[in-house]
This record gives structure tokens, sequence and C-alpha cells, in this order.
């Protein structure tokens, strides 16, 4: 039986590995953490993460095939396959500070593996990294002296989070990466043969090592470009009455373009977007690609602007100030279907009405212990945190629609409206309410990209 272990029980090593486990049962899988009590959560009825499907997974093949611990060591002089899935967040010190990747977690692991391993081993790249990071990493484990031979393979994911358990049983296509040579042949092959076991081989593709790290870094700029491209779109919309939505689906009609990340939004978030592009500007600044490098930010700085714009609005909308009026935060989560907050538009829009000395009422029903993280450090006392929307919204002078969850779709907003302040505002950074019907009931309503409805 092949031994497969993933160094990092995160958003990407859980469920990989979870669905590798069920896809693959002649396969034993072992998931390593240093954080005990992450490990202690995947062996539990919840889960660390929130993630549709991924539950039932986990608890069909946990302690069969799928294992948890936190003996790092062991475990890694065991496997046959060891991917890396560690966390490689943007630099916050030093050379590169703000854009380059922070790989210490990385290098740390790399030895790691190095220090426990006593034969050959296939170490695969799964944590989004820098193109010729694996070289690094090949440097680290063939020169130990220890006559154990590495094969690194880069075999990034394609995860969207709230639909990761899909993404993972029907991928577009699974990329794997490796050096022409035997042993590189080989060690591709025996990662194929694993994905094999419920993809389809012609959506497995293969490349070179660094076309594939690059690949995971490209992919996610790109995605990034058309939801900025589309917000900036936005702001041409609310200056010209245009409509946002009807010039996404006039566009997204064009078979050259196709209509996915072309919907207005607050602005992107996830772990992945910004690291990835702000990764990539780092890439083009090191190669004197200064142009390149220029064309890439300007991705993320849209991102940041369309934030500032849907907050400045709500305060010129309601009468210049939001000093102490009390405003019903609806969503923290970066999307809808995760409880993941990581780089969520809403953190952003929450600290600037802080700063306009707003009292917030945040709710989100996946969210809301990371949301009290992230707000820990400015909060003092302004924000109350409320998983029922309708508590949330009584009392509130306004409401802004932060996350698509679809139950903000079909609450009542009659009831919601009867316990505001009025004017009632309600600002739709989505665009998923029915605008016409809330103006009808009595709210002012704006939504991104579109003409107002307003009594004022």
């Amino acid at each position: 039986m092949k031994t497969i272990l993933c160094i990092g029980a995160g958003y990407v090593g859980g469920p990989t590995m979870a669905v590798i486990a069920k896809q693959c049962p002649d396969c034993r899988v072992v998931v390593v953490d240093i954080n005990a009590e992450r490990i202690s959560q995947w062996q539990s009825e919840t889960l660390p993460i929130y993630e549709p499907g991924l539950t039932e997974i986990v608890h069909d093949v946990v302690n069969k095939n799928l294992f948890f611990s936190t003996e790092i060591g062991e475990n890694i002089e065991k496997a046959d396959i060891i991917f890396v899935s560690v966390n490689t967040p943007t630099k916050t010190f030093g050379e590169g500070a703000g854009r380059a990747a922070d790989l210490q977690y990385w290098e740390k692991t790399a030895r790691q593996i190095l220090t426990h391993s006593k034969s050959d081993k296939i170490v695969v790249e799964k944590s989004t990294l820098p193109v010729r990071t694996a070289q690094a990493m090949e440097r680290i484990l063939n020169n130990g002296g220890n006559g154990v031979h590495f094969e690194v393979l880069s075999n990034p994911e394609f995860l969207a989070e709230g639909t990761a358990i899909r993404d993972l049983l029907h991928p577009d296509r699974i990329l794997i990466g490796g050096h022409d040579t035997e042993t590189g042949r080989n060690a591709v092959q025996s990662l194929v043969d694993i994905y094999a076991h419920w993809i389809p081989r012609e959506r497995i593709l293969t490349t070179n090592l660094w076309s594939s790290e690059l690949s995971k870094l490209v992919a996610n700029a790109f995605l990034a470009q058309r939801i900025s491209s589309i917000n900036s779109v936005s702001a041409i919309c609310e200056a010209t009455e245009a409509d946002v939505t009807e010039v996404s689906a006039a566009i997204g009609s064009d078979s050259r373009i196709g209509n996915k990340f072309i919907h207005a939004s607050v602005g992107f978030g996830g772990s992945c977007f910004q690291k990835d592009i702000l990764n990539l500007v780092y890439l083009c600044e090191h190669y004197g690609l200064t142009e390149i490098a220029d064309y890439w930010h300007q991705v993320v700085l849209m991102n940041h602007y369309q934030k500032r714009r849907f907050v400045n609005r709500m305060i010129k909308t309601m009468f210049n100030t939001v000093v102490d009026k009390r405003i019903a935060i609806f969503g923290f989560a970066f999307k809808a279907n995760t409880g993941d907050t990581r780089e969520s538009p809403a953190i952003a829009i929450c600290k600037q009405l802080l700063e306009e000395r707003a009292h917030l009422i945040v709710s989100d029903p996946k969210a809301i212990d990371n949301a009290r993280r992230e707000l820990g450090d400015v909060a003092d006392g302004t924000v109350d945190y409320e998983v029922d929307p309708y508590v949330a919204a009584a009392d509130a002078h306004a409401i802004a629609i932060v996350t698509e969850w679809q139950q903000y779709q079909s609450l009542d907003y009659e009831r919601i409206y009867k316990a505001m302040v009025k004017p009632a505002f309600i600002f739709d950074g989505r665009n998923i309410l029915d605008h016409k019907a809330l103006h009808a009931i009595g709210f002012n309503v704006y939504p991104l990209g579109k003409p107002e409805l307003a009594h004022l």
C-alpha cells in the first residue's frame, strides 16, 4: 500500500487528502500539522473548516485510510509521496515586504523532510510558490549527504472555496510539473496514477516544473483581473446611470469573453488572489520587467479602490457622516459557502467605517468567530457580532451586503424595514437583492454599478 503524506492541514491540504483517500482506497493517506487543536478538529464531528460536502467525505474515510497526526517526523519517514501544503503568506518584513512570498515555513518543512527521510521520496509542491522555488527545494533536499534521492514535483491547486469538493472531484484540469529526466518522468507518472483513479487522463496535464509553478500565479492573476475590470466599469455605470448587470450580460454573451468572473462586487478576497498577484509583481520586478509589474499591480490597486469607493458612497449618501450610526454588515466571509475571512473585503470596509466612528453589527452564518479575530484590534466596543440578520438590522440606519450568502435574498425585508431607523438604507455590494421590491417597501437602495432607487 502506497503511503501519501500531506504536511499542512489547512484549506487545501485537508480537503485534497480527504478526496484522495476517498478515491484511492488502496492508498494510506496521512495529514500532519503542528497545530494539535486543528488535528483534533479534523477527527471530530466539527471540522476546522466549512466546505459543502467535506464533512461527509472525511467521516467516511477517517481512521480507515485517512489519518490525522501531529507526529511529523515519524510520518515523513514512512511516506512514499509527500505533499507540502504549508502557509506561504506575503512577507511583512525585509526585502520584498508587501509583495514577495514568505517562505520560512516552506523551508523549515523542506529541512524536516531531509532530516527524517531514510528512503527516496517524491515531494509535491501543493503550496502556491514563486517560480523556480522547486529548484531551491531540490538544493536543500538533494545536498543532504544522506544518499536519499528526492524528486520534486509541482502540483498547484485550483480550488475555489465554497466549491472545493466539487472542484476536486470534477476538476477542469490537474497540472503536474516535473523534470524531463528518467526519474522525473517516473515521479510524474506516479502522481498521474493517483489522480487517474477518478480523473480522465486527458484532464491531467503534465509540464515542466517552471511552467507549472507559473501557471498557478497566472491563473489567479487572470481571474482577479476580470473582477477588477468589471469593478472599474461599475464606477463608470454609476456616473453615467448605466447598469453594470446589463453591461456584464452583454459582454458575457460574447463567446470570446464568457460570463465568468465579470459580476461587479465590493472586490475580491481570499487567501490566493492578492497574494499570488503580488508574488507575480515581485517576480517581474526581480527580472527587471517593470512595466509588466506595474500592469499586474494595478489589478490589486483597483481592488482596494473598489472597497474604498463603496464606503465613500455610503458616507456621502448618509448625509456625509456615519458617526454613531448603527450599520449592519451582512456577510463577513470573503465569499459565500465558506467561513474563510482571509483578505475579505469586509475587513477593509469595516475598518474604514470604524475610522468614521460608525457602530457596526456584523452578521454572517459561518464567519462570526473569524470576524471577531479580524476586527479584534480595532473594534474597541464599537462592533457587535450577531448571527441572526434580523437582530443585526434592528435599530440600524443602514445595511451593507458584503457577502453573497443566498439566505440574504430570502429574508423578510418588510420586517427588517419596520425595525430600522428611518430613512433606512441598503447598500448592495453584491447585487443579489430585488432592488425594486426593496424600494417599494420604503428602503433607499444603492446597488453597485446601477442607478440608485431613493426616496430622498
